[in-house]
């Protein structure tokens, strides 16, 4: 989308004064230059620029109230001068993704007395000796350089006064800009990351305990219905005996005498059988 349909449409019939912030990230700049932004924002304090092929802010406009400016990963590599003349508020400056490779640069920056934050990741100049202590050098009102201070005490996550707290957040993009730098950002949202991992971890482990719980059970069951099957049987068997000795008490004394000789008389032929066979 080309930068100046993207501007009527971050407008949202608004009046350029009335807006504080404006995100313009991803769009096409024309011939890597500024278009559509004029000094009609005169109330801008958040401008965000990244990714839009840039190659010089030569047309940036006067704004007087701009405090955060982010112009990462773009095609920059001077005309810095243009930011002190026309941003003299400028708290907090992103160049990171520039082809930024000299230290003298980043001269015109000194003047800016506000600036508070500068970051130049992977621009080429951080691969320079000494980069760190020739640039806290450069700009003595810097209080951080890509994060840290020149004590590498790293910056808070957020700063009030920089990220326009209390402005409007119309954009979609706005979270993310809440933050002192991006790494900071990126290092939340890892956090937030393992906290689920961590969960799902312990949802995990209390599944398993419950199914064990469930298997002891089960088996406690099967053993007890084992038990309850053996003791019904043997009580069955010990209850055919008893009807057996009890049909044998209720027949007349000489039946149950016959009875019982006939049984001998059974028994003594099956032992006659034997010795025969012997």
């Amino acid at each position: 989308m080309e930068m100046k349909k993207r501007l009527t449409l971050e407008l949202r019939n608004k009046k350029p004064g009335e807006v504080k912030e404006l995100v313009l990230d991803n769009c096409r700049s024309d011939d890597g230059k500024i278009v559509g932004l004029s000094s009609d924002f005169e109330n801008l304090e958040f401008l965000s620029m990244i990714n839009i092929n840039l190659l010089s802010v030569s047309n940036l406009p006067k704004l007087n109230k701009l405090r955060k400016l982010e112009l990462s990963d773009n095609r920059i590599s001077g005309g810095l001068e243009v930011l002190a003349e026309r941003t003299p508020n400028l708290t907090h400056l992103n160049l990171s993704g520039n082809k930024i490779k000299d230290i003298n640069t980043l001269e015109p920056l000194k003047k800016l007395p506000n600036l508070h934050s500068l970051d130049l990741f992977n621009c080429e100049v951080t691969m320079l000796i000494n980069y760190r202590e020739s640039v806290f050098t450069l700009l003595p009102q810097l209080t951080y350089l890509d994060g840290f201070d020149a004590d590498d005490q790293e910056a808070p996550d957020s700063d009030p006064e920089a990220d326009g707290d209390g402005l409007e957040d119309e954009y979609e993009n706005g979270e993310a800009h809440r933050f002192g730098n991006s790494n900071a950002y990126l290092l939340l949202l890892l956090e937030g990351e393992e906290e689920d991992d961590d969960d799902d971890e312990d949802d995990l482990d209390e599944e398993v305990i419950d199914d064990e719980e469930d298997e002891d059970d089960d088996l406690e069951g099967e053993e007890e219905e084992d038990g309850v099957d053996d003791e019904e049987e043997d009580e069955e068997e010990d209850g055919e005996d008893d009807e057996e000795d009890e049909a044998d008490d209720d027949l007349p004394r000489g039946e149950k005498r016959k009875r019982n000789l006939e049984d001998e008389g059974e028994e003594d032929a099956e032992e006659e059988e034997d010795d025969e066979d012997d």
